[in-house]
């Protein structure tokens, strides 16, 4: 299913200015392809106007939170479910977003232990890829 606008706050906790998922384009149970255009007033743009590399780790990061969400959704459970960071591993930026760009993201859950689960996420812009990371997320 296609989640989009105002229907992002049904699946992720966070509320502006802080929403980093513009859309959800697909998901299943362990995967789901996300999107955000990058906006001038985007709370983490740098000077130069493109997004920090921490801005890219947030939006990875509510994209699992999305994902989270669509799974919960099927389970007809209302609230979203919060996730914390517990480790962001093997982060890699090849190039920050530039504003304007459409970063298309894309999530598969692996393992997963009780309330944890390890993710991964592969985020581009035009097709080419322009960062990758693995996050540890606890559930509350």
């Amino acid at each position: 299913m296609r989640y989009q606008d105002d229907d992002i706050k049904l699946l992720i906790p966070q509320r502006e200015p802080f929403i980093m998922v513009d859309e959800i384009e697909a998901s299943d149970d362990t995967h789901a392809v996300t999107a955000l255009t990058v906006r001038t007033d985007n709370y983490f743009m740098l000077p130069d106007g493109t997004m920090s590399e921490t801005g890219v780790i947030e939006h990875i990061a509510q994209s699992c939170s999305a994902l989270m969400g669509c799974v919960a959704l099927e389970q007809h459970i209302t609230n979203p479910p919060v996730g914390l960071i517990g480790e962001v591993k093997r982060f890699e930026c090849q190039k920050r977003p530039d504003a304007g760009k459409r970063i298309e993201t894309s999530i598969t859950f692996g393992f997963v232990f009780g309330n944890v689960t390890i993710a991964t996420g592969e985020s581009r812009v035009d097709g080419e890829l322009i960062a990758n990371a693995q996050l540890k997320i606890f559930m509350q």
